[in-house]
């Protein structure tokens, strides 16, 4: 079976969100800046990895946003 997703996500600093987010991405992950949004495609064949892998991306997502919103100010 194969398992795939998207995650779009609104950022005030869309490009250094996704820096900062795309060294931590599997293999199987895709991170993009695109007029002010975050996208991130995920795949893979089995749903407990998918899942887990979505569970770290949104944690690794709100810590990024966090330091891009710090070092903007």
């Amino acid at each position: 079976m194969q398992i795939a997703g998207e995650i779009l996500t609104i950022h005030r600093n869309a490009a250094c969100v996704a820096g900062a987010i795309r060294p931590d991405n599997l293999l199987s992950m895709q991170t993009t800046a695109e007029e002010g949004r975050v996208r991130t495609v995920v795949s893979g064949t089995k749903l407990r990895s998918v899942i887990a892998s979505v569970d770290d991306y949104l944690m690794n997502l709100a810590i990024a946003e966090e330091l891009c919103n710090y070092g903007s100010q």
